[in-house]
């Protein structure tokens, strides 16, 4: 491992983005940061009939669908041609290409948790191919960021805003959290079961709980609150089949019963930090970060039960 930059608390080791919503995501050596989280983030959704969110946690073969995007997307200032592509792959699927252009269909009704509004509709190609590999019918929409906000908890980072994310732009773990849960486990896990956008390496293990306010290279972001986890860290990504780790040995260490035994339970467990890009509010824009960044912890509490959760 690299020695960290002076001053600096730990590096920055991979930057992950997931362009579909639940399905596999891309590691790239760089990504643009925007307001809504890294370029491309969760920008695309698949939804059944009656407009609701398919995620991994109903239909878990999402795991497989493997995404493509040009080389030339996560570089700084790059926009999309004619012939630019967002490429879909799955088992005994054929390759399906979706146009990066913008699509002419909208779909109404679309909802995602406490959020329902429009989408762009990808047309029936990519409708036929979901529906094909799930078995029942589906739609690929794409955020139409013209027309609709889906703003974050504001009781917790007012003024953000999200596409198609669970809860909040960024998801940030460290890999000595992930070391330290898999010298647990029987068999380790690959950091792919937590979905993390930025990985953090040369800090103690769960650091980032205390995470408030960070620097990565001369950006600054917002720790949020204590990632809460559902099912989806129990679905392996390779095959798409569920198991009980981790949850099972994160209920034991990882609970909030364990980390936050003063404040009111509500049977969660936590692995990682949610957070908030906080320079986006002043108007940056054109951002970049990259692997090998320097991260550096300009505030934070003293445990994890201080932080919010």
């Amino acid at each position: 491992m690299e020695k960290v930059s002076s001053g600096a608390k730990a590096q920055v080791s991979s930057i992950l983005v997931y362009p579909v919503k639940s399905c596999r995501g891309i590691s790239v050596s760089q990504a643009p940061l925007t307001p809504t989280g890294l370029r491309w983030d969760r920008q695309w959704l698949i939804i059944n009939y009656k407009g609701r969110a398919y995620t991994q946690r109903v239909e878990p073969k999402l795991a497989l669908v493997e995404v493509e995007l040009p080389n030339d997307a996560f570089l700084e200032g790059w926009e999309p041609t004619e012939s630019s592509y967002l490429v879909l792959k799955a088992p005994g699927m054929d390759v399906l290409k979706v146009s990066l252009s913008t699509p002419r269909g909208v779909a109404d009704g679309v909802s995602v948790w406490e959020w329902s509004g429009s989408a762009l509709d990808e047309g029936e190609e990519a409708s036929k191919w979901f529906s094909n590999y799930l078995g029942k019918p589906s739609r690929l929409v794409r955020f139409n960021a013209a027309s609709e906000t889906r703003p974050v908890d504001p009781e917790y980072a007012h003024g953000h805003k999200i596409m198609f994310a669970d809860m909040y732009p960024y998801m940030l773990s460290s890999q000595g959290s992930l070391d330290a849960l898999n010298s647990l486990l029987k068999e380790p896990i690959p950091v792919n079961r937590f979905r993390p956008n930025i990985v953090v390496d040369g800090c103690e293990p769960y650091s980032e709980d205390l995470w408030m306010e960070i620097k990565i290279n001369e950006y600054t972001f917002q720790g949020v609150k204590l990632c809460s986890r559902c099912k989806v860290p129990t679905i392996n990504q390779d095959t798409g089949i569920a198991g009980p780790e981790p949850n099972e040995t994160l209920k034991k260490i990882r609970s909030d019963m364990v980390l936050r035994p003063t404040k009111k339970q509500q049977g969660k467990i936590y692995f990682g930090q949610n957070m908030v890009w906080k320079d986006c509010l002043a108007g940056g824009k054109g951002n970049i970060i990259k692997v090998g960044d320097p991260v550096y912890v300009l505030k934070q509490v003293p445990t994890a039960a201080e932080a919010a959760a």
